[in-house]
């Protein structure tokens, strides 16, 4: 029951959607001969695709089955949930209830029908009521709603069992069975469909949730063909046979052992996490399954739903928490996005701290580790610096009395709770700085900025998707001086990275005007506080070090190219498709290296990449590295593409792109991509840790879901990069300062004493415009 129109839409996903390169036939169990796996059995846990890749195309289609096998491990076992129809044909369906992951619902408008599922009165259309032949114009559409849609209407069409396990050829087959006394109180049999199905179909795993339907089939299967494993549903929930709920059952592994080979287990029984979703001790579940000599298995996985904030949003960190965490190793994981825990067991399992780098590529952090901490306290440096970073940043601001200190923005109401203290009455409204009003840093005095409370930042809470939030008020805030200190103290560090930037006029301007508004209006000069921070904090004269000085305006790095050797670094604040060879010719002349946002390198349209640019080989051409910037874990921050898995997201900016740096609000997640054992082999490269091909999932784009088309983003031209000279500094008069504040500290040329420092971040310009909508 495959149409044509979903097999040509196939060729063109195996051709060019997914991944550059040869698929390498690596074996999981190969690759990792010479691992500790504490499976039952020693080997490598196996990768179960739920419904193929569900997290992308329909659940059972056959796209989403090919797709796994593109992506995934050699070994990964297909699963598919047979629901019966009413000539008694089993199909791949994920759900009892047709209506939820198909159109039968537009199709057959007045056909909907009432059964009692579990005692339960529900509404839908079921299978029982269509034969195959009924079935066979109805179409597949994506099931979860959080998920693109842009694929519905492809006429992905019902598969059967016979159809899947012909025309894919899994390497494993999976079939569960989760309504047996649903179809028996209809006069279908599930038993002897499966009887049935597994003299002509290779069956290498057969799971439910029914004591009784395993024990009626136990008989007729070998364990070493097919193996049974029993089900765990909700642990409240009543096994019908036992008249047990699950979680008693889970008490009597024993009796489990009867007449099964395995348990299929939600991964919360195994990792449970307390109500506000972060971990708890694990329990000994696998191991005490092991001890029965049965296979655990984990389920309810996926890269796109909310986890334990312990993971930090990384579903890679929560696959290597089941299969490499000292303790135990579960025996495979149920997953819609089999591609990540196909890289977790072969690429990223038993690799330490200490393990090689494979990858050249900085880690360079985004106001410290602040997708973990709030933005700029010393938490989130401290976090940076145990991930692995190599440079942190300290996006210098400065407070009335002349003291410079990391913040992310100079408005104090972006991180902090400066508009719910005391401080509220300053607000104030400065044009030259932003749009709106705001709490500036150079409002209050040092003293009075240590008492205000941090703030984690969020960036899609619009998605409910919230940061830490035990910890959302967590560390102090750091004067430059000892970030500077910290700095050095970390051996792991190469460097710093200082930028000094010029601020806004709404958004992409805004940066353009700090030191401007600063040096004219405030009597501060950014570029000799830079120098003189760097000078006093003995930075001039060690190599150990590496300092780099970046800023979105020519200008200030010119006058910095007169005084220093630093790496300067030139940020294009804008998305750009292209630059002109002169205005790289210009940028030369003031920047040793560029950063750009992720857009100027894979353009996007409705969160899907529409194809790549050359702009980062073009800059290499004039030996000018490329950092890009902001990564971020929150599966909603990447496109389809990366099939919401930051790691994927990174290898391919890397690999695919060539970048030669990440700007990253989550560094440990960059700092363990580059020591995957998975990179550098050539031909030998499995197919999950390939690049994705850029505007390979477009095309496949239902028509009439296609999003209106977009301008391409401009070209970088010379005016782009040309600046006027920096104004000079204006002295301010000294003036009796409200509220007890004292007077900026003056130097004898009659600027406040003050320094910028480490990388000035463009974060706060995302956050506004998040705030904003």
């Amino acid at each position: 029951m495959c149409n044509t129109r979903a097999l040509g839409l196939l060729l063109v996903s195996a051709l060019v959607v997914l991944h550059c390169g040869v698929i390498a036939q690596v074996s999981a169990q190969g690759s990792n001969a010479t691992s500790r796996w504490q499976t039952l059995t020693g080997d490598p846990p196996f990768v179960v695709a739920r419904g193929g890749f569900s997290g992308i195309f329909p659940d059972s289609s056959f796209v989403a089955y090919r797709l796994t096998l593109i992506t995934s491990a050699p070994s990964v076992i297909l699963w598919c949930d047979v629901q019966l129809t009413k000539d008694e044909a089993g199909i791949c369906f994920p759900d009892l209830k047709l209506d939820n992951a198909s159109n039968i619902a537009q199709v057959f408008k007045t056909q909907q029908k009432n059964y009692l599922v579990n005692g339960v009165p529900t509404p839908g259309w079921f299978s029982i009521d269509y034969t195959l032949n009924d079935l066979s114009n109805i179409i597949l559409n994506q099931g979860v709603y959080s998920r693109t849609d842009k694929f519905d209407g492809n006429g992905f069409q019902i598969l059967t069992v016979q159809d899947m396990a012909r025309q894919i050829k899994p390497p494993g087959l999976w079939l569960n069975i989760q309504h047996d006394a649903f179809y028996a109180q209809h006069n279908l049999s599930m038993r002897s469909f499966v009887l049935s199905v597994s003299r002509s179909v290779v069956v290498n795993y057969i799971s439910s949730p029914d004591v009784n339907f395993l024990r009626s089939i136990a008989a007729r299967f070998r364990p070493s063909m097919t193996k049974l494993v029993f089900r765990f549903l909700g642990k409240s929930e009543i096994e019908p046979t036992t008249n047990q709920t699950y979680g008693s059952l889970l008490k009597n592994l024993t009796f489990i052992k009867t007449f099964a080979s395995g348990i299929l287990v939600p991964k919360d029984y195994i990792w449970p996490v307390d109500e506000s979703l972060y971990l708890l001790p694990h329990t000994t579940i696998v191991l005490d399954a092991h001890k029965e000599r049965l296979e655990v298995f984990a389920s309810n996985f996926a890269n796109d739903i909310p986890i334990s904030f312990n993971y930090s949003y990384d579903p890679l960190t929560e696959y290597l928490s089941f299969i490499d965490n000292g303790d135990f190793s579960v025996d495979g994981v149920l997953s819609d996005f089999p591609l990540t825990p196909s890289a977790a067991v072969d690429c990223f399992a038993h690799h330490g701290k200490n393990a090689s780098k494979s990858a050249n590529l900085l880690v360079i952090s985004k106001n410290g580790a602040s997708g973990d901490y709030p933005s700029c306290t010393n938490l989130a440096y401290q976090k940076a610096i145990s991930d692995g970073v190599d440079f942190i940043d300290c996006p210098v601001q400065m407070s009335k009395d002349g003291v410079p200190f990391c913040l992310s923005f100079i408005n104090l109401i972006n991180s902090t709770n400066a508009a719910q203290s005391k401080f509220n009455s300053i607000t104030t409204t400065i044009p030259e700085i932003m749009a709106g009003s705001g709490i500036f840093s150079f409002s209050l005095i040092w003293d009075e900025i240590q008492t205000l409370i941090p703030q984690i930042s969020n960036p899609y809470f619009k998605f409910k998707l919230f940061r830490n939030p035990k910890n959302k008020n967590a560390g102090k805030f750091m004067k430059l001086s000892d970030f500077l200190e910290m700095a050095k103290n970390a051996n792991s560090l190469s460097g710093v990275l200082i930028s000094i930037e010029l601020t806004l006029i709404f958004i992409f301007l805004y940066y353009l005007q700090n030191a401007v508004y600063l040096a004219e209006k405030q009597g501060m000069s950014v570029t000799d506080s830079v120098i003189e921070a760097l000078g006093n904090a003995g930075y001039n004269n060690q190599t150990a070090l590496k300092v780099m000085i970046q800023s979105t305006d020519s200008s200030v790095l010119m006058k910095l190219r007169e005084k220093n050797n630093y790496e300067l670094v030139y940020k294009v604040e804008e998305n750009i498709r292209d630059a002109l060879n002169q205005t790289i010719a210009d940028i030369k002349k003031f920047a040793d290296s560029v950063v750009l946002s992720k857009e100027s390198v894979y353009p996007q349209n409705s969160a899907f990449i529409t194809g790549a640019t050359d702009i980062v080989q073009r800059l290499q051409s004039f030996k000018l590295p490329v950092y890009v910037e902001t990564f971020r874990n929150e599966f909603v921050s990447q496109a389809w593409d990366f099939f919401s898995d930051p790691t994927v997201e990174i290898n391919s900016y890397y690999e695919g792109a060539g970048i030669d740096g990440v700007i990253t609000e989550f560094p440990m997640t960059a700092a363990r991509y580059r020591r995957n054992r998975c990179l550098k082999r050539g031909d030998k490269t499995p197919p999950y840790m390939n690049p994705v091909q850029p505007g390979g999932l477009f095309p496949l784009i239902t028509p009439e879901y296609l999003p209106p088309a977009e301008a391409p983003n401009p070209i970088l031209t010379e005016a782009d990069v040309t600046e006027p000279p920096l104004p000079p500094v204006t002295p301010v008069p000294s003036t009796s300062p409200s509220n007890g504040s004292a007077a900026p500290a003056t130097q004898p040329n009659g600027q406040p004493k003050v320094a910028t420092g480490i990388f000035l971040s463009t974060m706060a310009m995302l956050l506004i415009t998040l705030l904003l909508l």
